[in-house]
């Protein structure tokens, strides 16, 4: 009698052990993941920004974000390479993408804006000028109104969303003509504040002092003139997942959502929190006024 007790307490220890390896096992492997967010450099700093706020609040999680563009953004996740496609254009714009294989998740909007180096004495332009000066009509400052210096034009490298909204909003459906190109918007501005008659585009948030932002027929690239679709030239920020989403990955997109990320980091780094926006825009151009909510 005393012989069989000894054995049922021995496995009633075995038991507890093993149920608590299994149960700390559980927490690390739910501690210790990592999801990728690749694609869009306009969208880049929120994603970082709030990927390293959430990992500061779920510890042992991990947010890998790397740039390449819109268009690497969403064939990667398209491609199922990794578990969120940032983008500043819808995924049906992109082509050889397939929209109904991916979920949309809006989380910001971004403002595009001409920029040029502080030398061409350019500080506003009409939006004839600036398809003029990008379609290559206009060779030189002089001719609209600046200094007399060659225009330099820098563009982003295609299957960029930024380049995408730009010619489609900023040169009403216009191509720009051929020039040297960059994957990255930081590295846009950096080529533009240090190259004499440059001009190129990028989104507010990359807007500082060693570049000038160019304001269009009168009206200045704020935000509060992106919300109501003074300024035209501004997209969607999206982050594209598959249709059945890692939970990590959807709950981390629900994160930068969040009232808190919204009213924090989105304002802080110069986009536009959804709630702000008085207007909606679909896939095909189209702009729908916001109807106040009546109780």
């Amino acid at each position: 009698m005393q012989k069989k007790r000894w054995i049922e307490c021995l496995l009633l220890v075995g038991l507890v052990i093993l149920g608590g390896w299994a149960y700390q096992t559980r927490q690390v492997n739910k501690a210790n993941m990592t999801i990728t967010a690749v694609g869009s450099t306009a969208l880049q700093p929120l994603v970082e920004a709030a990927g390293e706020d959430y990992a500061n609040h779920h510890l042992g999680t991990f947010i890998n974000v790397q740039g390449g563009g819109s268009g690497t953004g969403l064939s990667q996740v398209q491609e199922g390479a990794v578990d969120i496609g940032n983008a500043d254009v819808f995924a049906e714009e992109q082509k050889g993408i397939v929209a109904s294989r991916l979920q949309d998740h809006r989380v910001a909007v971004v403002g595009i804006t001409p920029i040029v180096n502080h030398s061409t004495g350019i500080t506003r332009l009409t939006t004839d000028q600036l398809i003029a000066v990008f379609t290559g009509k206009v060779r030189n400052w002089s001719q609209v109104g600046g200094k007399d210096q060659k225009i330099v034009i820098l563009n982003r490298a295609q299957g960029s969303g930024t380049r995408t909204t730009f010619e489609r909003f900023g040169l009403k459906g216009q191509r720009s003509i051929a020039a040297q190109e960059q994957d990255s918007s930081g590295m846009v501005r950096q080529i533009v504040a240090t190259t004499p008659g440059a001009i190129s585009y990028v989104g507010f948030s990359y807007v500082d002092k060693t570049v000038q932002a160019v304001s269009l027929n009168g009206i200045q690239p704020t935000n509060q003139n992106v919300a109501d679709n003074q300024w035209p030239i501004w997209s969607y920020e999206h982050m594209y997942t598959g249709r059945n989403p890692q939970p990590l990955a959807k709950e981390f997109i629900q994160y930068v959502q969040s009232n808190a990320i919204q009213n924090t980091l989105v304002r802080r780094l110069g986009y536009i929190s959804m709630a702000d926006m008085k207007v909606t825009r679909d896939g095909q151009g189209e702009v729908h006024r916001v109807e106040a909510d009546h109780e």
